[in-house]
Formats: C-alpha cells, sequence, structure tokens
C-alpha cells in the first residue's frame, strides 16, 4: 500500500512532534519530582496530555498533507500552509500551558490576574488559528482522491470528524451555570471542562475525566482522535483481506468506511450530548444506553449489508496491469 509511505511528509509538523514526544517525556520527569497538585491532579499531567495529543495529531495531518500533494500537486502548497499555521499555533499553544504549569496557574479559562487572563487570550486566539488550520486541510482533502475510495473517504470523514471534535473544545469557554449563578463579572475562571461539577473533582486515571458531572473533554478526545482511528480501519481491512477475499473488493471497503465513519459520528454526538446534560461518562442513564445501543445494532447491520453485498468477484482479487478482461475472453472456434 503505497499510500502509507508518502515520499515527503509536512516537515513543520513532523519536527513539532518529534518536540512533542520530547516535551512529553520532560513532563513525565516533572510529574516525578513536582509533587504540586492543580485541580486535583498533578500540575505536570496536563501538559504532558497535551503533548502526547498534539504528537499524535501533527504526526497524523503531516501524513495526510503529503498525501494531498501527492495526489494534487496544485494543493501542495495551501495545504503546506495550512499545516505551518497549525504547527505554530500548536507550538504556541504548548509554551503556554507549560509555562502556567511551571507558575502552578491554572492555563485555561483563567482570569484571576491580568497576566493570567492575556496568557489565556493568547492561547485562545491560537485554538482559533490551529482550528481554521485544520479546516483548511479538510477542505482541500476533499478535493482531492487519494488512494483508492476507502482510504480517501476514511481520511475525509476522519479529517472532518476531529474538526468538529476540536470545534467542542470551544464549549468549554462559556461560563458555566454555576458561574452564571455567581453573577461575578470579575469571577477569576470563566469557563470549564466539567458540566454540573467543579473542575478538579473526582475523575478517571490519567485523563481526569469527571466521574462525578458531565465532561466536555471526553468528546473533545473522541471528536480529535478521529484522525487516527479511521485510518488504522483502511489499514487492517487491508491486512484482513490477504484471509477474506470479499474485502478485497475496493466497494466493499469503501462501505465499510461509511459504515465506521457513521457511527463513529453518531457516537461523537453520543458523547456531547451526554456530557451537556451533567452526566459521567461512567454512569450512563437509560436513555444514553438506548442510544449506545441502536448505534451499535445500526452499525452491525449496516457492516453486514456492506459485506454481503459484494460481488460475486471475491476471490478475483484485484485488477493488475497484466490481468484481462472476462469479457475479451473467447471460445476458441
Amino acid at each position: 500500500m503505497p499510500f502509507l509511505f508518502p515520499r515527503a511528509w509536512h516537515r513543520p509538523l513532523v519536527v513539532l512532534a518529534g518536540v512533542m514526544g520530547l516535551w512529553a517525556a520532560g513532563c513525565a520527569v516533572g510529574i516525578l519530582v513536582d509533587d504540586r497538585i492543580l485541580l486535583g491532579a498533578p500540575i505536570w499531567v496536563k501538559p504532558f496530555k497535551f503533548a502526547a495529543s498534539i504528537l499524535a495529531y501533527a504526526l497524523s495531518l503531516a501524513w495526510m498533507i503529503s498525501l494531498l500533494g501527492q495526489a494534487r500537486p496544485r494543493l501542495a502548497r495551501p495545504a503546506w500552509w495550512a499545516g505551518t499555521v497549525v504547527a505554530v499555533a500548536g507550538a504556541v499553544e504548548m509554551v503556554l500551558i507549560t509555562a502556567q504549569a511551571f507558575r502552578g496557574r491554572q492555563s485555561h479559562f483563567n482570569y484571576a490576574t491580568p497576566f493570567d487572563a492575556q496568557l489565556y487570550n493568547v492561547m485562545a486566539g491560537s485554538i482559533v488559528m490551529l482550528w481554521l488550520g485544520a479546516l483548511v486541510i479538510a477542505v482541500l482533502l476533499f478535493r482531492a482522491r487519494i488512494a483508492d475510495r476507502a482510504t480517501t473517504w476514511s481520511i475525509r470523514i476522519a479529517a472532518a470528524l476531529a474538526l468538529i471534535g476540536a470545534g467542542l473544545g470551544f464549549l468549554m469557554t462559556r461560563p458555566t451555570a454555576e458561574q452564571l449563578a455567581a453573577g461575578d463579572d470579575d469571577a477569576p475562571i470563566v469557563g470549564g471542562h466539567a458540566v454540573g461539577v467543579p473542575d478538579g473533582g473526582p475523575g478517571l486515571p490519567l485523563t481526569g475525566w469527571s466521574t462525578t458531572g458531565g465532561d466536555l473533554r471526553v468528546p473533545h478526545f473522541v471528536g480529535m482522535h478521529a484522525i487516527q482511528l479511521l485510518p488504522l480501519l483502511v489499514l487492517l481491512l487491508a491486512v484482513l483481506a490477504a484471509r477474506f477475499p470479499v474485502l478485497r473488493e475496493e466497494r466493499v471497503r469503501l462501505r465499510l468506511v461509511l459504515v465506521a465513519g457513521s457511527a463513529y459520528g453518531a457516537v461523537l454526538a453520543l458523547l456531547t450530548w451526554q456530557a451537556l446534560r451533567g452526566q459521567p461518562l461512567t454512569s450512563p442513564d437509560g436513555p444514553t444506553l438506548g442510544a449506545a445501543a441502536l448505534i451499535l445494532v445500526a452499525a452491525a447491520l449496516g457492516a453486514l449489508l456492506g459485506i454481503r453485498r459484494g460481488g460475486g468477484r471475491e476471490a478475483a482479487g484485484p485488477a493488475g496491469p497484466g490481468s484481462v478482461p472476462r469479457s475479451s475472453v473467447r471460445s476458441a472456434p
């Protein structure tokens, strides 16, 4: 599968990913040697998680941009500039998050002092620029066909879902119900990721996702990492095609990708709905479980129909340069 190894990856994003690897290692050391706690978690956990997430996101975008340049060379330049904007914005965000951790201060939603507010506003601006850069890349991906249709649509859907997931982060910037009820125009903290409970309460290990209320970080995380999971599905289907001949048909793989993308989007919507209702991920109620069951059944039926509707050419495999169409084969006189 040559699309897995494009000729030239987007260099600024690759450099960002490499730096984030070192950054995450440094933050891991900080977790071990610095005993300060902020919002119920070691102070270096947040920059560690952001560094790891940006590493994966940057590598995925770098790969997609390189594929885009191979498929449509005239789109390479705008994609390169959009990727560079994403790289710079991601770097700015990480510098500010780390600076606030070093100072022992909350990085997001912090208006406690004019300096904290200024740093947060710069960080918010960098996130807007990152999102706009990702939007340009997503639009360009819908203008080019990359490899086969299954691969192309997996990348397109992944980029769109990641864009939605990143956009969900803007919901966290709104004042919470508790903050609105307090009516304090000069509140030190405006916004939050928890819904129905204060930030920093009991949470899951490492992620810190709230176990007592809703948490908008859940759909934010799931949406953004579609950019890795859906392309990995195409790779898995290609590997499985060696054992299951029906998967050698491009249209079958395409159907499965479309079903998976639709199910992923439905799960993302469900997680957002759950979080906005102030419900912990670990304590779903009846409507949440019912919606999850419907998504699971619909995805299973869609996948089954996609496979069953595959034609009778499962064992034939893909046509190669030396293959001869059956219509051209004639019986000897």
